[in-house]
């Protein structure tokens, strides 16, 4: 922390504690510092009496205490490579990566966010826990007994924690694990406003959580049924501590547009704007049917120039594929509101080699831009693709990925006729999207795997070398479609509203 940072909670004092945690971030300290989960569990673990806890990242090495003072470890796991950093961060204070390698005298060390919720089975030799789904009230649950008992053994506590729901314990798991689901209704928001953090010195609030259009690929939708929304008074009075501290907000969300007050809290800030405050606000992002005349002006009174749109495929018939039931008309209106109330451009975001698609498909989306930029001569356009990963707990969990060569060849196609329309894209890189394919439907036969990934690097050519070495069929992860009775290796992990709904979801939108 810097001395700068303002604390928009009471801190406890710590003099006299004898229980230190370490809450490890894989990724630099300003990332770290402007991930609102992350911040909110350290606020948490923070307001614990007699409890020390200190944030780890990449960049930042502790500045209170070593290992050998530290009794547990947490660490977030928002990506799907975030093992190699973690390994990394381990390796710089001597912390063997295996669990069975760390005695009495190595902290408990535990892992939580989506990736691990999802599918813990890759990463399962490295923690001696997980916090499986919402880790709000869980991770300071955890805190506690961890605290209460920390004289007991390893063994002692681990057996304590795996009769929590939403905590799994790889060397017990003796029962299915079920996801937690947090009742929103109470505010998330940036509990430390930050000049070091990315989103310099911004106060970010969660207007809701999970998405209602249930995009058959989207882990966030899935991950986070059923969809739900802060209450409207909450949010208001949470904005005013934050306009206390900076004129800076950003309002986050998968859906925050489906909030049932979304217009109401537009209109509040709208007001506070014309009473002649300075408020900059910016949105993660839209839906197309959310685009409004009175949401736009709000929007660029507030400094935004640009909005990010997502609609993810190119045709209807693609979009309807995918459950995003968005039309051509939809798209044409949301540009022509967002042209006319002063917004400088759109950024759409889309999604190649979706199960389904074909070249026409991509024609259609071509066909599309082409249309916007001849009524909307200059008006920013420009594209930010990814290329599909199959993700568990999706309907889309059993689809392989289409060959990388085919995506390839598509996302140049893509490239070279957007260029003509004069539209600037960025794809991702197909490579990456393989390999992170191969993570995301792993198993527990991968360790030796990913640590032989890092030792070699961590780079392309070190996730194939490994792979050859731990005959790790790759191929097989990636591209393979698996049949809807397999059992799959996170089967083990309940989650609302099951795989039962998820198999009739898969039939429903593929067939």
């Amino acid at each position: 922390m810097n001395n700068s940072d303002i604390y928009l909670y009471e801190r406890k004092l710590h003099k006299y504690a004898d229980y230190t945690v370490w809450l490890a971030f894989p990724g630099v300290n300003s990332f770290a510092m402007s991930s609102l989960g992350f911040l909110w569990i350290y606020k948490s673990i923070d307001e614990i009496e007699d409890v020390n806890v200190e944030i780890l990242s990449s960049d930042k090495k502790t500045t209170k205490f070593m290992y050998e003072d530290v009794n547990l470890i947490g660490f977030s796991f928002t990506f799907d490579t975030d093992f190699l950093t973690i390994f990394s961060m381990l390796e710089k204070y001597s912390i063997p990566f295996k669990s069975n390698e760390r005695d009495e005298k190595f902290p408990l060390i535990f892992a939580g966010g989506p990736v691990v919720s999802a599918n813990p089975m890759p990463y399962k030799d490295f923690f001696d826990f997980f916090v499986i789904g919402d880790g709000e009230d869980i991770n300071l649950n955890l805190v506690n007994l961890c605290k209460e008992n920390k004289n007991k053994s390893k063994n002692e506590i681990l057996e304590m924690l795996s009769k929590i729901d939403g905590i799994y314990v790889p060397s017990i798991n003796n029962r299915p694990v079920k996801k937690l689901t947090q009742k929103l209704d109470k505010c998330v928001y940036t509990p430390i406003i930050s000049e070091n953090a990315f989103f310099k010195n911004t106060f970010i609030i969660e207007l809701a959580r999970g998405c209602s259009n249930r995009c058959g690929f989207c882990l966030a939708s899935y991950l986070n049924l059923p969809f739900r929304y802060v209450p409207f008074d909450e949010i208001i009075s949470k904005i005013e501590l934050g306009l206390k501290y900076t004129n800076k907000i950003a309002l986050l969300g998968a859906q925050i547009s489906a909030h049932p007050k979304f217009e109401d809290i537009f209109n509040y800030i709208n007001k506070k704007i014309e009473s002649g405050m300075n408020i900059e606000m910016s949105v993660s992002s839209l839906r197309v049917d959310a685009i409004k005349p009175e949401i736009v002006k709000t929007l660029v009174a507030c400094g935004q120039k640009n909005v990010t749109l997502a609609i993810e495929a190119g045709s209807e018939r693609l979009r309807k594929v995918i459950n995003k039931n968005l039309s051509e008309e939809q798209i044409f209106s949301a540009v022509k509101i967002a042209f006319e109330n002063g917004l400088k451009g759109l950024k759409f975001y889309g999604m190649i080699g979706i199960p389904t698609e074909t070249k026409e498909d991509i024609d259609e989306l071509i066909k599309l831009v082409g249309e916007i930029k001849k009524l909307y001569k200059g008006f920013d356009i420009s594209f930010g693709f990814s290329s599909f990963v199959p993700k568990p707990n999706t309907p889309f969990q059993w689809c392989g990925r289409e060959n990388s060569k085919s995506i390839e060849q598509k996302a140049e196609y893509l490239k070279k006729e957007m260029h003509k329309l004069g539209i600037q894209i960025s794809v991702s890189s197909i490579k990456w999207d393989y390999w992170q394919a191969v993570l995301s439907r792993g198993d527990d036969s991968f360790t030796q795997f990913l640590i032989d990934v890092y030792n070699l690097g961590g780079k392309l050519g070190a996730f194939k070398k490994s792979a050859i070495k731990n005959n790790i069929n790759s191929d097989f992860y990636a591209y393979d479609n698996f049949p809807i009775n397999t059992d799959l290796p996170w089967d083990f992990i309940e989650v609302s509203p099951g795989k039962d709904f998820l198999i009739k979801e898969h039939s429903r939108l593929l067939n």
